[in-house]
């Protein structure tokens, strides 16, 4: 934050202090002090909150305000760990579905139970519910 506010970057200071403030609010709200995974969930949160906001801004025409929550994401990205690539992802999900012994689309909560708390922060659990969908039923 300090950085941000020295480089007179008020947009990336803008949005640390949303993170600082959504920690925050969560700590707050829970009584508890968050740990590392909570705040990762926190971030994961943010982020789709985000992805959301741009396809509406998307719809409704409105770019600019696109870029600026596209800017956010960027911020938010950088305190997350580093993401995993497809192939490490593809041998994540294969791994989770010959641990759990699932047969069809129905042992799909088997699969994702175990591959949840492993890929927290590092991929997409959307793209990894497809994955597992994917591997599933084909």
């Amino acid at each position: 934050m300090k950085t941000a506010m020295r480089a007179r970057d008020s947009a990336r200071l803008s949005t640390i202090r949303l993170i600082l403030a959504a920690i925050k609010q969560r700590e707050v709200d829970e009584r508890i002090q968050l740990t590392d995974a909570d705040v990762l969930s926190v971030l994961e949160k943010m982020i789709k909150q985000r992805r959301e906001s741009i396809a509406q801004f998307e719809k409704a025409s409105r770019n600019d305000l696109a870029d600026a929550e596209k800017f956010e994401i960027g911020v938010l990205s950088a305190y997350l760990p580093q993401q995993m690539g497809e192939a490490e992802l593809a041998q994540a999900v294969a791994a989770a579905v010959a641990e759990s012994a699932a047969s069809g689309i129905k042992d799909m909560g088997k699969v994702m139970a175990i591959l949840k708390p492993k890929l927290a922060g590092r991929a997409d659990l959307g793209q990894v519910s497809n994955l597992v969908k994917s591997k599933l039923s084909g």
